[in-house]
């Protein structure tokens, strides 16, 4: 008899508001890569592969991947889930319970013009924060790590 185990891949998203993601990135002791997505933008599901890549490559710095989704109500959690599970996605995820884009998207960065895929780099003890409002390469990713952390790989 041959038993198969079956790994079920599933992280949870947590529901927030804008101000619980900015004191998550204020009290955040390590360094961080926020990355905003949604389930219906190709550019941002092709890219965060290479985020979780180079997050990976340098876990020995405790980089953390954050990826907020600001898709609509009717896809969380389910929808988001399922692309997660189905794409294996590895990160801290949580899906942006805010509607007014003009109140939130500065509080992300104010540079943020609500432009998909975004994403801003933060290590508050070197007091680095480098914001990208556009996909990014697994090369610009990598030199964008290494330059949050001081760390070339």
């Amino acid at each position: 008899m041959l038993l198969i185990t079956v790994t079920v891949f599933s992280q949870t998203i947590k529901k927030v508001k804008i101000t619980e993601v900015e004191e998550y990135i204020k009290n955040s002791d390590h360094p961080l890569v926020v990355n905003c997505w949604a389930t219906w933008c190709a550019p941002c599901v092709e890219e965060i592969p290479y985020f979780m890549e180079t997050v990976k490559k340098y876990s020995d710095q405790k980089v953390e991947l954050l990826l907020i989704s600001i898709d609509f109500a009717t896809s969380y959690p389910s929808k988001i889930q399922e692309l997660i599970n189905k794409k294996q996605f590895d990160a801290t995820f949580f899906w942006l319970n805010e509607t007014n884009a003009d109140y939130f998207c500065p509080k992300i960065d104010p540079k943020w013009d609500g432009t998909l895929p975004s994403t801003v780099f933060i290590n508050n003890k070197t007091v680095y924060r480098q914001f990208y409002g556009r996909p990014m390469t697994d090369r610009q990713i990598e030199l964008e790590v290494s330059k949050l952390t001081g760390v070339k790989k």
